[in-house]
């Protein structure tokens, strides 16, 4: 998602939501500097993640079927540069490299996806499922759980099998409903003994507007006005059965847990005096959280999503809403299918009222929702365009999860920022500051009574960044994609992070502006040592200090063009 423009914006103090406001937290107050002290609960639980598609490689090797996105990431003009992820990190090859990183920093859980194809090649179980993809899963469960790191498994990061996108139409046809149930039954039988943690799909906002909207992901369709909720409304409907096929048929044996997880920025309104903002900051995360939440906690979509799409199709000359209709049957049978919330967040965006045209051309799930996105040209914006780093957008988002939705168990799902840099740099301060801020106000969620359990870091290492490509790096450790091996080497984030783990937390201000200044030098003299003599310190060093090939070539190639400018003058 991009922000709409980035005008300046003024800091006011915050929002009264029309909201049931819980009594432990004031919305109309905001200190942006303060920053808390203490520790976290006993056992809760420290993560970082990743996803089939973005890591794995080994696109089509062992039986793998096609996915959505191995063919749409081979059109040109698709993805930046026209990055595929064939090879990616080739994490498929590399579990135990993997898994030794994860111990390195003292991971509690990683989060993982299952690639449906790799299991289920046409996505269809009758046809044929594919015993080496089974093994591969078996063995990455089997070494986390020999490692003391909980396996958090996802069952669907957006990588249908091609053949149900073409047969069928993907995710517009309702017949993904039990396609996808038949895959989520598999995965329970095969994998279910040893998985407690189950997130059936990852952020379907982005699948629904992103694949079926705008055309950015894969499948690639513009399908405007209909084609997000269309998807949105069988991706729900596939979440409550594989609820309930787990809850008939294997949580009395396996003792586990489903969820799902859902991305949402946070919405400020503008102006704190203005209703018409107020109403444009709370309708612009239903229409983002809540066209999830509120089903899966509710039974139905959020009211607002249903007057105001309801509205403009009648204004567009249509017999019925864009917006699909619930069942009294569906309804039931969708609401409480969800034992514990995953939330993705990044940022935050400021808010205020717009009437957007009505016309049968303008037809979008964007101008659907009558508000503009604002952002303050002050905050912190170090890679994605559309990732600021504003973190006590973060506390308000996860208290109003616990006002709307009944204060559910919460898992951090997804949480980290951007670079985007042709030489990567070690020493990431501002994601050692992303880090440090954003976790401190989830601490401070916590403290007002939200039930966060866990925490994941997004991510562990640098990987294929959908339509972006490899141009931005997420990950806590550098992956040089140049390499054939795909080297992993940790960034200054790594020592950061592993410190809080250690702590649970912040104990003291002294304790932890001691290990930003250990995390920071460690890097810092690596990068001054190989700058200094890049030619024959790279030759000595190569084996003890870890340096991002594409860094270390670029200073090779500076120093060898030095040397035959300097023979030429002489």
């Amino acid at each position: 998602m991009q922000p709409c423009c980035g005008n300046s914006v003024c800091h006011v103090l915050m929002l009264v939501l029309c909201l049931s406001a819980a009594e432990d937290f004031d919305w109309t107050k905001n200190n942006h500097g303060s920053f808390y002290y203490g520790t976290f609960p006993t056992g809760f639980s420290w993560g970082a993640g990743g996803s089939a598609y973005q890591t794995e490689g080994a696109w089509d090797k062992d039986g793998k079927g096609l996915s959505i996105w191995d063919v749409f990431s081979h059109k040109k003009g698709k993805i930046q540069l026209n990055d595929t992820g064939d090879s990616s990190c080739e994490s498929y090859y590399k579990i135990k490299d993997d898994i030794s990183l994860m111990k390195e920093i003292r991971l509690n859980h990683y989060r993982f996806s299952i690639s449906w194809p790799r299991i289920i090649p046409t996505g269809v179980k009758s046809d044929h499922v594919n015993g080496k993809g089974i093994q591969f899963y078996d063995e990455l469960i089997d070494h986390l759980l020999e490692n003391h790191i909980t396996p958090i498994v996802t069952l669907y990061h957006w990588d249908l099998p091609q053949v149900l996108q073409e047969k069928y139409g993907g995710w517009q046809n309702i017949s993904m409903v039990n396609h996808f149930n038949d895959f989520a039954n598999l995965c329970f039988e095969k994998f279910g003994d040893r998985v407690k943690h189950w997130i059936t799909f990852n952020n379907p906002w982005s699948m629904a507007v992103e694949g079926y909207e705008t055309g950015e992901h894969a499948p690639g369709l513009k399908l405007r006005g209909t084609g997000a909720y269309r998807a949105a409304h069988h991706i729900i409907k596939a979440h409550a059965k594989v609820w309930h096929t787990y809850d008939t048929q294997w949580r009395a044996k396996q003792k586990g847990l489903v969820g799902i997880s859902l991305s949402g920025d946070w919405g400020e309104p503008v102006d704190i005096s203005n209703q018409k903002d107020i109403e444009a900051a709370e309708r612009y995360v239903q229409f983002y959280l809540g066209w999830f939440a509120t089903p899966i906690f509710h039974g139905d979509y959020p009211q607002v999503m249903k007057d105001f799409v309801g509205r403009k199709s009648v204004q567009q000359g249509l017999g019925t809403s864009r917006l699909p209709v619930f069942s009294s049957q569906e309804k039931s049978y969708i609401k409480g299918t969800c034992d514990f919330l995953g939330i993705g967040h990044f940022t935050t965006r400021y808010i205020t009222q717009r009437n957007d045209p009505t016309g049968r051309s303008s037809n979008s799930y964007f101008t659907d929702r009558d508000l503009a996105e604002l952002v303050d040209p002050r905050w912190p914006d170090p890679g994605s365009e559309w990732l600021y780093s504003v973190p006590w957008g973060f506390r308000r988002l996860l208290n109003f999860v616990k006002t709307q939705y009944g204060n559910p168990m919460i898992y951090v799902t997804e949480n980290g920022v951007s670079e985007k840099m042709m030489c990567t740099e070690l020493c990431d301060e501002w994601r050692i500051q992303y880090y440090k801020d954003y976790i401190n106000e989830m601490l401070k969620a916590i403290r007002d009574g939200v039930n966060v359990k866990g925490y994941t870091a997004w991510s562990l290492l640098d990987k294929f960044e959908w339509d972006e490509g490899y141009s931005e790096r997420f990950g806590l450790y550098y992956v040089d994609f140049r390499n054939k091996n795909k080297p992993r080497y940790p960034k200054a984030s790594v020592q950061f992070y592993k410190r809080i783990i250690s702590s649970n937390g912040f104990p003291n201000q002294r304790e932890v502006e001691n290990w930003r200044r250990k995390a920071v030098e460690m890097c810092s003299s690596s990068n001054q040592l190989l700058a200094a003599d890049p030619l024959t310190s790279h030759m000595e060093m190569v084996t003890e200090i870890v340096v991002p090939t594409v860094c270390t070539l670029s200073i090779l190639i500076s120093a060898v063009l030095l040397m035959f400018l300097l023979r030429r003058r002489n």
